[in-house]
This record gives structure tokens, sequence and C-alpha cells, in this order.
């Protein structure tokens, strides 16, 4: 069963519905998130199972675009986006609207359908995508508050590691050509992990070389350290085309 059910609009807000999603889904593994999108099963019913899981859930995330309540079908009592949130109300199940970016106002009663007027009254999170990781870790920090029990299943940095926590650096006394600190990491701690890649690494075995130039056709050389001369190349024969261009 879900605890976190993410109610979204197709088209205005459904990005940072993916998002939230996935980040919670990263922090609470297990199944524990649902979304349309991702979670329900080819070849069934959708519309019962949409009901089912959002009775089971002990949250609601309503995702609120910036033309939310422009969509007509939010007056029609067939539209699911509806649906989904009046069966939150219907089964005491806490909505958590989250605004998606600075724009986006808030909304009123006035603008709703009178069975989701109480959407209006319920304390909502801003999500500005500027700040993405802010608004990710505080929209996890409520569900984990609102839901008993899911900070349990909270994603742990290792075997021996408390629920909830993970790994930190920390340097002191050390001495050597180079020290390097990264910042903290959080999450499988214990496999390979890469964030923020923006050149080639060498994950294999044997010496690590990742800050040589890379040099590439005919006549190419490369000296570092000490030249004590020697160094010679010519060919007599045409430049062949550097990898396969024509």
């Amino acid at each position: 069963m879900p605890d976190v059910f993410v109610n979204y609009r197709t088209g205005d807000g459904e990005e940072t519905a993916v998002a939230i999603e996935r980040e919670l889904s990263h922090r609470f593994p297990g199944g524990r998130i649902f979304r349309a999108g991702k979670s329900l099963t080819p070849g069934r019913l959708f519309g019962p199972d949409l009901i089912t899981n959002v009775r089971r859930s002990g949250a609601l995330i309503a995702v609120i675009g910036p033309r939310w309540t422009e969509y007509t079908q939010l007056h029609d009592e067939g539209d699911w986006v509806r649906k989904e949130i009046e069966e939150a109300f219907r089964c005491a199940v806490p909505v958590i609207p989250v605004l998606v970016g600075r724009t986006t106002e808030r909304l009123r009663e006035e603008g709703l359908p009178p069975s989701l007027a109480p959407l209006a009254a319920c304390h909502s999170i801003r999500f500005d995508t500027h700040d993405a990781e802010y608004g990710l870790r505080r929209i996890g920090d409520a569900v984990a508050d609102l839901v008993p029990g899911l900070a349990s299943y909270e994603r742990q940095a290792g075997p021996d590691a408390e629920p909830g926590t993970s790994p930190h650096n920390s340097m002191a006394n050390v001495s050597g050509a180079t020290n390097i600190q990264a910042r903290d990491i959080g999450g499988d701690a214990g496999g390979t992990i890469i964030k923020d890649v923006h050149a080639p690494l060498h994950l294999g075995s044997g010496a690590q070389h990742n800050h040589a130039p890379h040099l590439s056709g005919d006549g190419a050389q490369y000296v570092a350290g000490d030249n004590n001369g020697g160094v010679h190349h010519s060919w007599n024969r045409e430049r062949r085309k550097e990898d396969g261009s024509r």
C-alpha cells in the first residue's frame, strides 16, 4: 500500500509531480509513493485502482501548477484530478497543496468547486523550481511528519546506520600533497556514487588518470614533466581522417 499519493494535472505541473515522486521514492523506497503515470498496473481498470490507492494513503500531495484553476475539467464531476482530492477529503487523508513556481497564487474558495473548497484552507508548500533541492527536502520532511511510521522506511546509509541518518565526512590533522573532502553523502554509501559528472570517469581497476588531456589524430603528442630532448616524430603518408570523419 502507498503512504503518499501524488495528484497532478497532465500539462500543468506534471514535471514537478515526477520530480516529487522520484525524490520521495528514493528517500522512502519500497513502493511507498504512488503516481498514476508510473504506478498503475497495465491491464487493470484505472478508476478503481486510483480510488483504492487514495483511500490507503497516509497523505495526498496535490501539485498545483500556474494554470491549475483555469482548467475547465476541474468543474466536471468526472475529472480524475478532482475525484482523487475529493476522495482524500472524504476519507480524512491529509492533503498538501504544492504550489509550483513563484507566481502560482494560493487557492481561493471562490475559484474552486464547492467539494474542493477545503483545499484553499490546507497549508501549502511553495515549490520554487530555482531551488528544487530545498523544496523536495521540505516536501519529504512534511510527509514524514504527517504519516506515522514512514520515517522507518527512510533509505539508510548502510547496514549499520540508524534510520534517517546519513554519513558525514570530516578531516582533521591531515597532511600530504593532496587532501580532498566531498560534501555529505546520503544513501547507498556502500556502492559507487556518481553525482554531477561533467567529464569521463574510469570506474575499473588500476590507475585512474582523469586529469590528462585527450589527444587523437596523427602526429599528436603530449609531454608531461621534464623533457630533456629526444622526442621526435614524422610521417610521409597522407594524413588519415580522424575518427572516421568525412
